[in-house]
């Protein structure tokens, strides 16, 4: 038994020895932190997997999808070296950033359709207006608008059930300030969450179900869900537009449309894993925004992100809020901000909402 117990304590000490002598060779790989949206998600993945296959054993990435509120709460705390986001940093989210003395870049990546989702067997929708979209989702529509008849004469008289973005997604904001006219604001009597991939499960288990994704949900799920053709009147477009690239492109499916970013820690910036991580996502984003169903900015506006990162543009194009119908090109051209009182004058600068650019 002594000769038992001898050995266990051996080869405890030896696992032990082994542990403390692997451990710091493990270290040695730099780690890339990512997390935030998972509109933006497949992007980054992709673009991830890419990196990691052509740099394999020398750097590490992790990417999360606790959406865009949720990754911007992770880099305030200093966990996160880019945050993925599918819609610009808040002026909250300025504010607490500067309180702190963090810095970061703003790099749109891609566009994107958020596209109204339906299950495959409703046989009686297929398009559906920006002002039915409101009448379904603004915060007076909980406990009174519940039925698929009160939207639209002749849909039948059965109970909606919602699907849609948590709090903490960038998706959710964007949609409530293009669709209800405020940001956040919305009925809350739906099944929420930051995975898309959640969202999409339960359109599909569901008949009567309507819900919003980001277009590479759809795009990866076509066979799962029906996406609806949008109108809006301010759009001046006679019949409904279905959301896809062609669409984005030529600006008919407003006021769905947005550009995605991700947001780069002005300290982790330097650090050359990073660096080579920027400048590969944006040599190679174009193709893989496309591959996973987004559209890619023009060649231009990646070469003036580039730029703009090289040059550590500390700040953001936006004043605080989510813009409706705004263009890249508009967005590059303005000098970044990072403190409120210039945020404001931003905001106080963009055109009306709904103008044309």
């Amino acid at each position: 038994m002594q000769i038992t117990n001898l050995r266990l304590a051996v080869l405890v000490g030896l696992a032990s020895a082994s542990t403390w002598m692997v451990g710091p060779v493990r270290a040695q790989v730099p780690t890339i932190r990512i997390d935030g949206s998972s509109t933006v998600y497949p992007v980054t993945e992709a673009v991830a997997e890419e990196f990691q296959a052509k740099n394999r054993g020398k750097v590490r990435l992790t990417v999360g999808i606790s959406g865009t509120g949720g990754g911007f709460k992770k880099f305030l705390r200093g966990e996160l070296d880019i945050v993925d986001a599918s819609r610009p940093i808040s002026e909250d989210e300025m504010n607490a950033c500067s309180e702190k003395g963090i810095g970061y870049v703003e790099l749109p990546i891609c566009f994107d359709a958020i596209t109204v989702l339906v299950n495959r067997r409703n046989d009686w929708a297929t398009s559906i207006t920006v002002e039915e979209l409101k009448k379904i989702w603004e915060p007076s529509a909980q406990g009174s608008v519940t039925q698929w008849s009160q939207i639209r004469a002749g849909w039948p008289s059965e109970k909606i059930v919602l699907y849609g973005p948590g709090a903490d997604s960038g998706t959710f904001d964007y949609f409530t300030e293009a669709v209800c006219g405020t940001s956040r604001a919305s009925r809350g009597d739906y099944t929420a969450s930051e995975d898309d991939n959640v969202l999409v499960q339960g359109i599909d288990g569901d008949r009567f179900a309507l819900g919003y994704v980001g277009l590479a949900y759809y795009e990866g799920n076509r066979e799962r869900v029906k996406a609806l053709a949008v109108q809006w009147r301010k759009n001046k477009v006679e019949t409904p537009v279905s959301p896809g690239i062609d669409n984005v492109l030529n600006a008919t499916y407003n006021p769905l449309s947005r550009p995605l970013f991700i947001y780069v820690s002005r300290t982790s910036a330097d650090r050359p894993e990073v660096r080579q991580f920027v400048e590969f996502y944006l040599a190679e984003g174009a193709t893989l925004a496309k591959e996973v169903g987004y559209l890619p900015l023009p060649d231009a506006a990646y070469t003036a992100c580039l730029a703009r990162f090289d040059q550590r543009q500390v700040g953001t194009a936006f004043g605080g809020v989510p813009e409706i119908g705004v263009t890249i090109d508009e967005v590059l051209k303005r000098q970044p901000v990072s403190d409120s009182k210039s945020a404001a004058k931003t905001r106080m600068a963009a055109p009306p909402r709904g103008a044309k650019k």
